[in-house]
């Protein structure tokens, strides 16, 4: 995460945008042990701006693996492939939820090398997840 600053109104712009959620894992900000954070899709140390088009909300979790990450091996395709980026990415052409809503899928390079990388399925996520669900409050629209 960067130290660059940003300004209250582009803060608020972003949160609002992501409705409350990581943009990555899609965990709810409202039940979140930590509160969200902003994230440089394209780090500022790899030339990303601060600006809109540039920043997500993250958990705590996800922004600490992902780090200066933009890219990772795909195990699968044998490919190197590119993080998945909110601004520019549909989420569901790259995961999707498991039969029982609390795991994410990766469906192409992107998704894998992104699941991988970031931890998306980490044991608290799914088992926030898991409670979530009991309550009519997961998965996300």
């Amino acid at each position: 995460m960067s130290r660059e600053y940003v300004p209250a109104s582009l803060r608020r712009l972003v949160f609002d945008r992501a409705r409350g959620y990581c943009e990555y894992c899609r965990s709810s900000g409202r039940f979140a042990l930590e509160s969200m954070e902003l994230d440089h899709i394209i780090p500022v140390n790899r030339g990303g701006a601060t600006i809109s088009e540039n920043l997500a909300s993250a958990c705590h979790g996800c922004n600490n693996h992902k780090q200066n990450k933009v890219e990772g091996f795909d195990s699968l395709s044998m490919e190197v492939a590119l993080l998945y980026h909110p601004r520019q990415m549909l989420w569901n052409e790259h995961f999707a939820w498991s039969q029982d809503s609390t795991l994410m899928i990766g469906l192409t390079p992107t998704g894998r090398v992104t699941l991988v990388l970031l931890r998306l399925n980490r044991e608290g996520v799914v088992n926030l997840r898991q409670v979530l669900k009991s309550a009519g409050k997961h998965p996300p629209d």
